[in-house]
């Protein structure tokens, strides 16, 4: 602290004074001022709080540091480095009935003067106070004195001496301090360490030193040039943080070799660093000449074994004022409330506002935090909004199985709630197709598989001329060909009035002149079905295609499903579906529709792809884990070539082959697969080494048998679950007397998840998926002996359950 820019204290427990230090000491009073004028002599804080001065102190000349006692009583009582080294301590005149009224005016002399540049007191015996002084050969930089210790004459001297002109008080000079460390060296910042009462961290010139009163004689020290504004986080007692010029240097106690983060460099020297004591990692950093303090948020993102990671920084900056700041202090109990002063004296009031963090479950509840409240946005029950979401609207139809009906394709608009009418007509047009194309198999055996239904656009542009569209329909009963303009006016007025489109059209259609049937072809609300109908059956060739190609251009853009009967499952379908994605976001819909019967080169199309591609995403994000492996069944039985390959492999310790892959695809010298058990033999057999080179495979952790041996009943498993694990990874393998694949169905699984391998990626130990499951019921530790690892917990999964079981 220099006499040109004062430094603010808040009262350790006294949540509204503070006291602004410079030449002199001024106490402040904070109270609210919400709409209300201000009192005379208030200064305006905020736009609701506003400080009174209370009283000022000008008895301690050359102040270079101050410290506020961090005891109730006295209230306050402040200790106040000088120039010449000497701690004074004094008060503001609030403490005058106290039983501690003779610390007031108490100093603490060194032996030989020089300035004092950091105090602080201990926050376990709140008796005891720090001070650094400057550098001296023949002296030590850090002493640490008792302020209530009785001193007998021959080992404290005293003499008595004035405090100011005017007073007669006389005071003791206490010049014996209670340790002394840091022998011909300088002390700039000192911290004292909440975890051990005689732990004290200084910034020397050239170190950082933890010193243990309890042996002076040693310290632990650590080289850097960070040796400024060391402080302890409130919440994290073994990091601390500390500065030289622009560079901040963030340390952890328990490895203090080095710092652990270096925050990025400001290009003006820092004048003061400071913990948030009501939130956990936030760092303040003040630059001179500065009207901006930044904010450093170190979030931790600890594992499930509580090991904690590299912290996260998230970096921001906050504006108080519009004038540079000289110092600023956090608030001890407001959350993130604090009060900077400027150099001529101007105070605000300020409170750092929490970002806000917003998170959408994928069922759609909004949740947000913000600083130490989590806020739920819940729906109204009056409120139906959510039955429009079509976010709910596939989560609910993927629980009722829709799209999966391959048998009656119709009754997957009855699964989707049969309320939208063009899903109704795009799933009887997806039915039609299927037997129009299963008609044209039975009639042409040769192209099985071959044929799709590529809708009306395309049957109108391959029969044209075959089609015999000049029959003229029969007119209605007392119906005639003389239309005067009488009959013409009362149908078309007539027409008007009518509500349904059906009746409006038949309207429109007698009074129309022969070819002008626009009423008819262009009324929206007739089904596409019925126009493209009557358009067949009443439009000249050359008409009939104009038509049916405009008609298809607008069901593309404006995304109707009832265009698929135009454009079939082809390239103009998948337009017309994109609109309707862009317009629905129904990815569910369009996934199953270009799946019922599309071409290979219609489903490798792109947009095809990232539709189920994020339809997937979309089930494992509602946990839907059963559904999404129903989706991928059906999907794999309609695109073969969506069937992925196997994407894990056991592989061998000494060769490196795949076991499967040695055990399927080359067998040594011929011998035959039933020897290991995998030709359908209902006997356990041993598979206990690798096919490719013969090592033995892996040992069990818990049994101590190789892996592949047929292994005893596992707690909690039935006598059918303990299948001999070698058939486990020989998909596909063939038998010795004939190459036929083995059976994968639902009755014949190779083997249960029990008796699978499995192992810890972290410590590399592992055997039977039974007996793993077995030991971690009632284990947190790895199994082997002397193996500290908690291999279930790092699975972040392992407690996760499918959606679709949990009870509502």
């Amino acid at each position: 602290m220099s006499g040109t820019k004062p430094d603010i204290l808040w009262a350790p427990h006294q949540v509204d004074r503070f006291v602004v230090c410079d030449s002199e000491l001024s106490l402040y009073h904070v109270e609210s001022a919400v709409n209300s004028e201000l009192k005379a002599g208030s200064l305006r804080l905020s736009e609701d709080s506003a400080a009174t001065l209370l009283s000022i102190n000008s008895d301690t000349p050359y102040m270079k540091c101050v410290a506020w006692y961090l005891n109730y009583d006295p209230e306050c009582l402040l200790a106040v480095g000088q120039a010449n080294g000497r701690v004074v301590l004094t008060s503001l005149g609030q403490d005058h009935n106290s039983k501690f009224k003779d610390l007031i005016g108490k100093e603490f002399v060194p032996k030989h003067a020089r300035q004092c540049n950091t105090l602080a007191w201990n926050p376990l015996d709140s008796n005891w106070l720090a001070a650094g002084l400057d550098k001296h050969r023949a002296d030590f930089s850090v002493l640490i004195w008792d302020i209530c210790s009785k001193y007998t004459p021959d080992i404290v001297p005293m003499e008595k001496v004035r405090l100011s002109a005017g007073e007669a008080e006389t005071t003791l000079l206490v010049t014996k301090p209670l340790y002394e460390l840091g022998q011909n060296d300088a002390s700039l910042s000192l911290c004292w360490l909440p975890r051990d009462q005689k732990l004290l961290l200084a910034g020397m010139h050239r170190n950082l030193a933890i010193f243990d009163l309890r042996n002076t004689s040693q310290k632990m020290f650590v080289n850097t040039k960070a040796v400024q504004g060391v402080t302890v986080d409130p919440y994290f007692h073994d990091r601390v943080a500390s500065f030289y010029e622009g560079q901040v240097a963030i340390w952890d106690l328990r490895k203090f070799e080095k710092p652990v983060l270096t925050l990025t460099e400001q290009p003006k020297p820092l004048t003061k660093v400071a913990w948030c004591p009501t939130r956990t990692g936030l760092l303040a950093t003040l630059t001179r000449d500065s009207n901006i303090i930044r904010l450093y948020d170190m979030q931790h993102t600890p594992t499930p074994i509580g090991d904690e990671t590299e912290p996260t920084i998230i970096e921001r900056s906050v504006q108080p004022c519009d004038n540079y700041i000289a110092s600023f202090a956090w608030h001890p109990t407001s959350q993130n409330r604090m009060i900077v002063v400027t150099p001529n004296r101007t105070m605000s009031d300020f409170t750092v506002f929490e970002r806000i963090s917003l998170a959408w479950s994928p069922i759609t509840s909004l949740m947000w935090a913000c600083g130490r409240h989590l806020y739920e946005c819940a729906e109204e029950e009056s409120d139906n909004s959510l039955e429009k979401d079509i976010a709910t609207k596939m989560r609910l139809r993927a629980l009722s199985r829709y799209g999966l009906d391959t048998e009656q394709v119709w009754r997957n608009h009855i699964l989707a709630g049969n309320e939208d009418p063009q899903l109704k007509s795009l799933w009887y047009t997806l039915h039609f197709m299927k037997q129009y194309t299963e008609d044209n198999d039975q009639k042409s055996p040769g192209n099985k598989g071959s044929l799709v239904y590529a809708g009306i656009k395309s049957i109108v542009k391959s029969s044209l001329g075959d089609l015999n569209l000049n029959v003229v329909a029969m007119a209605l009963s007392g119906y005639t060909d003389e239309k005067n303009s009488l009959w013409r006016e009362m149908c078309s007025t007539l027409r008007l009035q009518l509500n349904n489109p059906y009746l409006c059209v038949m309207f429109a259609f007698l009074t129309s002149e022969a070819g002008a049937y626009d009423g008819v072809l262009y009324e929206n609300k007739v089904a596409v079905r019925d126009r493209v109908a009557f358009a067949c059956k009443f439009l000249g060739d050359a008409q009939l295609n104009k038509y049916i190609e405009k008609l298809t251009n607008e069901m593309k853009e404006a995304g109707n499903l009832e265009g698929i009967l135009l454009t079939g499952l082809t390239k103009d379908g998948v337009d017309l579906m994109e609109s309707y994605v862009d317009r629905t976001g129904d990815v569910q819909t369009a996934s199953y529709c270009m799946l019922q019967g599309s071409p290979l080169d219609v489903l490798k199309d792109e947009r095809v792809q990232y539709w189920i591609e994020n339809y997937r995403n979309l089930l494992d994000a509602w946990r839907f884990w059963h559904k999404r492996a129903e989706f991928d069944i059906h999907r794999s039985k309609l695109d073969p070539s969506s069937k992925p390959l196997a994407q894990v492999f056991v592989s061998c310790n000494f060769c490196g082959k795949s076991i499967s892959y040695s055990c399927s695809s080359v067998p040594h010298q011929g011998r035959g697969f039933s020897q290991y058990g995998v030709s359908g033999s209902p006997t356990k057999s041993k598979v206990t080494s690798c096919p490719g080179c013969r090592k033995p495979l892996p040992r069990c952790a818990l049994c101590l048998i190789n892996m592949g041996t047929p292994v005893s009943s596992c707690p909690g498993m039935t006598t059918a679950q303990n299948i001999s694990l070698n058939s486990v990874f020989l998909h596909g393998a063939s038998g010795s007397k004939s190459d036929e694949k083995v059976d994968l169905s639902k009755d014949k699984k190779l083997a249960q998840f029990n008796n699978w391998f499995t192992w810890c990626h972290n410590c590399r130990h592992g055997g039977h998926a039974g007996h793993m499951l077995s030991w971690f019921r009632d284990h947190a530790e790895c199994p082997v002996s002397a193996c500290t690892c908690k291999c279930m917990q790092l699975d972040t999964t392992g407690n996760l359950v499918p959606a679709e079981t949990v009870q509502p």
